[in-house]
């Protein structure tokens, strides 16, 4: 009989990574602990509310935490019982896009009184490549009989209850014992198990994501080449991929960012000694598009007249996840050069500067999209309002969209 009363511990258990993944076990039948330290998030939790959007998750979490699977802590006494620990700290890059591993280390001191030879400390979120090899030294050193795994998570924000049920799962440790031990509990939420080297692991998590990033920034590239060009980017985009099936994954223009991308993208980066020279185009381009969104603006009128709203401020659509967004940097460029700035987010609660939706439409002169989410595409935008709509996400006609007026498309700019 193991000497461990509960499965598995998610470390950082409460935010977009580890609480999904949480509930799947629980929901699984493991006896599963979340432990976080952000007080008021373990509270929302335990009362049964999602404190963020997820897909099908307000409904699971209320299940689990009714069946006894599931207990939220702020403390970390109750690692001690678990079996699998999965730690959903990764490594960030500073301000120097170098990867910073003392998040990390500070995890594992702060909960070094509650572990326990014989436990199994999975990694699980992006981590620079050799970190899985580092931690297991640094727990030896503490004279801690625990295995290290690297079990990457691959799922979309928002829709990671659905896609742990059909995406493969990849798996690695340095031990062929662990490796067993790790394929069956992640047998029990996936359809398939992937087996890598822990480098080997650490570096498709990364590729994953810097693969994602590049696309993005090439279309990105295109959407300034022709707009820079007084071109109609709409009608280009429509022509290369409508019926062409070598295009059919090419993905339309728009800020590219979030806790993930451009992170991960400087990681893979780091590790090539600087010789990314994709991952540092992709970055350029990327964190450049809000910088031309601006000067497109800025050709047509004059800014400092006028005052200017943003439609959205998370990372991306439907989501209320504003980390990182590129709607900020937008924000500050605007802030600059504008009479006054206005933005709005049906979504973001953490910003107590944003303003109703109303207001932002009745007082700005000019519009940005920041993030498309689908209520936006429903508005009446009025005839006086000018537009700057990377999206194509409005409804406007061609003489409102500034990257249309110079081309002179004659339509609404949905292809």
């Amino acid at each position: 009989m193991s000497r461990f009363q509960r499965d598995v511990c998610v470390i950082g258990g409460a935010g977009h990574v580890g609480l999904p993944l949480a509930m799947t076990f629980a929901d699984c039948g493991l006896s599963t602990v979340i432990y976080d330290v952000n007080k008021e998030t373990v509270q929302k939790i335990k009362s049964g509310e999602m404190p963020f959007n997820e897909e099908g998750g307000q409904e699971l979490l209320q299940k689990v935490l009714a069946g006894g699977n599931l207990s939220v802590c702020d403390s970390p006494e109750l690692l001690s019982e678990c079996r699998f620990l999965v730690l959903v700290i990764g490594t960030p890059v500073d301000e120097h896009l170098n990867p910073n591993f003392t998040a990390i280390h500070r995890a594992i001191d702060k909960c070094e009184s509650q572990l326990r030879d014989g436990q199994i400390l999975i990694l699980r979120s992006t981590v620079f490549p050799g970190i899985s090899r580092h931690i297991q030294r640094h727990l030896a050193k503490k004279n801690l009989d625990i295995h290290v795994a690297f079990c990457p998570e691959r799922v979309a924000q928002g829709y990671s209850l659905q896609e742990f049920r059909e995406f493969p799962q990849i798996i690695s440790a340095f031990d062929p014992d662990v490796v067993d031990e790790v394929r069956d509990l992640f047998q029990k939420v996936a359809p398939e198990v992937i087996e890598m080297e822990p480098m080997e692991a650490e570096l498709a998590k990364l590729m994953t994501n810097a693969w994602r990033y590049i696309q993005f920034a090439i279309v990105n590239q295109f959407y300034m080449i022709a707009t820079q060009n007084n071109l109609n980017f709409d009608r280009i985009l429509h022509g290369c991929r409508h019926r062409f099936p070598r295009l059919k994954g090419m993905p339309g223009p728009g800020f590219s960012a979030g806790p993930c991308l451009v992170k991960d993208t400087m990681q893979l980066a780091a590790f090539s000694e600087n010789n990314f020279i994709l991952g540092h185009a992709a970055m350029l381009i990327n964190e450049g598009l809000p910088g031309h969104l601006l000067t497109m603006a800025k050709r047509q009128c004059n800014l400092s007249h006028m005052t200017a709203g943003v439609l959205g401020m998370a990372f991306k659509a439907e989501s209320d996840d504003a980390r990182d967004s590129l709607s900020y940097k937008l924000r500050k460029l605007l802030l600059l050069e504008a009479r006054a700035v206005l933005c709005t987010d049906p979504f973001v609660t953490t910003d107590p500067s944003l303003v109703p939706l109303d207001k932002v439409m009745s007082e700005s002169d000019i519009l940005f999209v920041g993030a498309p989410h689908s209520e936006y595409r429903k508005l009446k935008i009025p005839r006086d309002k000018i537009v700057v709509d990377v999206w194509s996400c409005l409804n406007t006609t061609s003489d409102q969209r500034i990257d249309l007026i110079a081309a002179g498309h004659n339509g609404n700019g949905h292809l």
